[in-house]
């Protein structure tokens, strides 16, 4: 589902990842106090891996998996 053409970007308050399928996926950054506090600049400067996404310079991973989990209601939006 995940995979090296996984997009990623964010607003205000939220993580969006859209998958293969177009789907996408949105943590919140208050979830991450890491990723909130960084700079647009060190956001944008994010790597994928087999398992998740990668902020080198500020030290931060978030596993694939953790969008697709813990959450009753999660915000999933299927592109048209």
């Amino acid at each position: 589902m995940f995979a090296e053409n996984a997009k990623i970007s964010f607003d205000k308050d939220n993580l969006f990842l859209c998958a293969e399928n177009k789907k996408i996926f949105a943590q919140p950054l208050s979830d991450y106090p890491i990723l909130m506090k960084a700079s647009v600049e060190q956001r944008a400067n994010w790597k994928l891996s087999k398992s998740g996404i990668r902020w080198e310079e500020i030290d931060e991973d978030i596993s694939f998996e953790s969008f697709l989990y813990g959450r009753d209601d999660p915000l999933v939006v299927k592109m048209r």
